[in-house]
This record gives C-alpha cells, sequence and structure tokens, in this order.
C-alpha cells in the first residue's frame, strides 16, 4: 500500500457529514483556505448586489511578489504566500484598508523547468488558516506554519531535502494543504517519488506518510463518504481515497495525462467523485463498500469535456466548469448522467477560478476578466463582465462579506461591486 504509519491518537475527530475543515475554518464570513471554506468553490456568505454595476469599485492594492498561490481571509486579516527575490514571503494584510501587519520570509533558492519559464518561480500552493495557524507550502517542497497574529515561526519541513533525487514537477509543487484539527496534510516530492504527508498541526512532527505514488498538482479534499471520511486527491497516476486515521489508501483509480499534468482538484456530488484531466474527458465514479474494502465504481465518463487546471463547482445536480477544448470553453453537465447541457462560446483561455456563490457563479480567467453567471435550467446566463487587472490572474479569488479579493501577477487588490 505504500504506507507508514508515524503515530495516531484516538483523539482524531472529523465533524461527520460535513466535508468542511472544523474550527475557524468553518466561518461563513472567512475563506481560509483553497476554493473556499469547504474547499469546493462554494460561497454561502458573499453579499453579492441585487444589480451588479457597470464597474467595479477597488477599495486598495498593494504590492506583494510573484505567484499563483490564492489569497485566504481569516481573523479580519489576508494571508499571502509570494516570492521576491530569492526569498519566498509570508504576509498577512488588513482585510479593512490593505494596510501591512506582519511579513516574514525563508531563502527558497528554486530552479525553474524550461517548460514552465512563463510561469515563474512564484509559489502556487495556497496557504490555509486553522485555530489561529497560517500554513504554507512553497514552490519547492518548503512546509511551514506561522502564528497568524504575530507572524512568528512555529516549525518549517524542508521536504526537497528528502526528495533529492526526485525528478521535480516541471510547475513545481502546486497542490494547496489541507488542515484539520489534527492534521496537516500534502503531498509532497516530485515527479517518481512523493508522499502525502500528515503532519501534526502544532509541531510540525509527522503523523503518518503515503507513499505509493509520485506528486501531482492537485489539492487534497476531505470527503464524507457513506459516514466515513476520506482525503481525496489525484496524484501522479491516480485518483486516489486515503484514510484520514493511519494513512493507508482505501482505493485507487488509475488516471494518467500527457506530462504528468494531473491538476484538477475533485468534487464530491453526493456519493460520486467526480474528476478530470488533459485529453481525458470527465469522470465520475461511485464508491461503494463491501466485504473487502472500498471498490469505486464508474458511474459516467464524458469524453468531449477535458478539464486541465480548472477545478469544477456542484450547482444542484449538475456540473459547471471550463473545458480545454475551443481555447477554453465553459459547460454545464448533468451530474447523474454526465450529459452535457450547455456549453459556452469558447476561447475564454487557459484557465479559468471558478467559484459559486449563491445563485450566482463567478469565474475569473487567466486574462484578469471576472465573469458572473446566473445558472438556469440546462443553461447559463451571462450577467456582467469586469476587468480586475492588468496582468495575467492565476489565482483564484477570495470571496468575503461585499469584498472580492484579486491576487494577479505582482499585486493583491479588494474590490466591491458597490
Amino acid at each position: 500500500m505504500g504506507s507508514r504509519v508515524h503515530g495516531w491518537t484516538q483523539a482524531f475527530v472529523f465533524a461527520l457529514g460535513l466535508a468542511v475543515l472544523p474550527g475557524p475554518l468553518a466561518a461563513a464570513e472567512d475563506w481560509p483556505q483553497w476554493r473556499g471554506p469547504r474547499r469546493d468553490g462554494q460561497s454561502a456568505g458573499f453579499l453579492a448586489p441585487k444589480v451588479w454595476p457597470k464597474q467595479l469599485k477597488r477599495q486598495w492594492r498593494v504590492e506583494v511578489g510573484e505567484g499563483h498561490a490564492s489569497p485566504v481571509v481569516a481573523m479580519g486579516c489576508v494571508f499571502l504566500l509570494t516570492r521576491q527575490g530569492d526569498k519566498e514571503v509570508v504576509r498577512a494584510l488588513d482585510l479593512a484598508d490593505g494596510k501591512p501587519l506582519w511579513t516574514q520570509s525563508y531563502a527558497a533558492p528554486f530552479s525553474m523547468s524550461l517548460y514552465a519559464m512563463s510561469h515563474g518561480k512564484g509559489a502556487k500552493s495556497t496557504p490555509a488558516v486553522a485555530d489561529g495557524r497560517l500554513f504554507t507550502l512553497g514552490i519547492g517542497n518548503i512546509f511551514s506554519a506561522w502564528d497568524a497574529r504575530s507572524g512568528r515561526l512555529l516549525w518549517q519541513r524542508d521536504f526537497a531535502k528528502r526528495f533529492t533525487n526526485t525528478s521535480m514537477l516541471y510547475y513545481g509543487t502546486a497542490d494547496s494543504p489541507l488542515v484539520t484539527r489534527d492534521l496537516a496534510v500534502a503531498y509532497v516530492g516530485g515527479r517518481g517519488e512523493g508522499a502525502l504527508v500528515a503532519l501534526d498541526p502544532a509541531s510540525g512532527r509527522t503523523r503518518w506518510e503515503y507513499t505509493g505514488d509520485g506528486a501531482a498538482y492537485a489539492s487534497p479534499i476531505l470527503a464524507d463518504v457513506r459516514g466515513t471520511p476520506q482525503i481525496v486527491t489525484q496524484s501522479q497516476t491516480a485518483c486516489i481515497g486515503i484514510s484520514p486515521a493511519d494513512g493507508s489508501r482505501l482505493w485507487s483509480i488509475p488516471f494518467t495525462t500527457e506530462y504528468d499534468q494531473n491538476i484538477v482538484t475533485p468534487v464530491l456530488l453526493g456519493d460520486r467523485i467526480i474528476f478530470s484531466g488533459l485529453g481525458k474527458g470527465t469522470f465520475a465514479y461511485r464508491l461503494e463498500k463491501g466485504p473487502d474494502g472500498w471498490s469505486p465504481v464508474e458511474v459516467w465518463h464524458n469524453e468531449e469535456m477535458s478539464m486541465y487546471m480548472s477545478s469544477p463547482v456542484v450547482v444542484g445536480e449538475r456540473l459547471f466548469g471550463l473545458a480545454n477544448r475551443r481555447r477554453g470553453q465553459f459547460f454545464l453537465l448533468d451530474g447523474a448522467t454526465g450529459k452535457t447541457l450547455w456549453t459556452g462560446d469558447g476561447r475564454v483561455g487557459d484557465n479559468a477560478a471558478i467559484l459559486r456563490a449563491g445563485d450566482l457563479l463567478l469565474a475569473l480567467t487567466t486574462g484578469s476578466e471576472l465573469l458572473v453567471f446566473k445558472p438556469q435550467e440546462d443553461m447559463v446566463k451571462a450577467v456582467a463582465r469586469y476587468q480586475v487587472a492588468d496582468t495575467p490572474t492565476w489565482a483564484h479569488p477570495a470571496l468575503v462579506g461585499n469584498k472580492i479579493i484579486v491576487k494577479d501577477r505582482t499585486s493583491v487588490t479588494a474590490w466591491t461591486a458597490e
């Protein structure tokens, strides 16, 4: 199974039935991790205007450094992980006015692959905030925890020192940490050799490791399936389910993409795991448990709609996402059958950060356009379109109250729809 257990305590507790991080991460007004409070791109607390204006209002803008890591918001602060020179920089800004609260940095030398030069050396993994701690994962496998109020370094693990013979991922480490009260989880390493590690959030000590495959770019989610919590992610060659209790593998679906580009964060729809990859279409698997353990059973496969980097959102029993066909094409699928219900015109771009806020869908494209849609029975209707930056926007925005926090190539901006 490729799993090594370094200790686990019966104090490990999950809020069963909720694919949501406990403690401060569950606060509706916060956006404390990758893809929001539940890691599914859904916002229950965004205060959308009744009528979208012609222009958004910029409240503040701050230069922070390079990177695709998304801003996260908790405790009235905006937290960011970026690069300035040969250092990775961790900082906290005041959500109200963008004023700096604290800044920390550490040496993080990194050599880019020729394939990824256009993306730069900036961090790509989105931080997470839980129980007063900020967790960051740098582009070169440096995993750290900070006191969120003061910025004091609590612990740091440099996994590049362990995986020295690993063929580094072309774009560097990009999966975003998953944090619960008892575990800080991330996939470290690279192609051919890696580990899904679970560390103690307070000390950084290893609780367990899954070493059954190399790393990928996808971020793990915590899913409750038939009363059983599971960590679900894409590794280098598969979509896998891991026990959060001891790191053992519960199930595995072989899955590979060209140049090992498993990127899409899986989503849970009922008892189905939905995932995709470049040129492979979109899959839905039902997870069934028998006397011999868990078995993933294919429910449907939509061969037309392949997602490359963009992770989809669930809208009722439908799935809204961006396919890489036609230079970026939005789509709406039937979640029960996989049937394509609607497609957009195309030419959206290489990527779009897709979010759902109540009865609205928002998408931030790499061309720095924020698009607002309203889903209907079997289609999606455009509502508004805004230019929110002058440079590419690969990072996901954060939706907090009436604010939309956008990170472009080197700066972060707070917008409101007043």
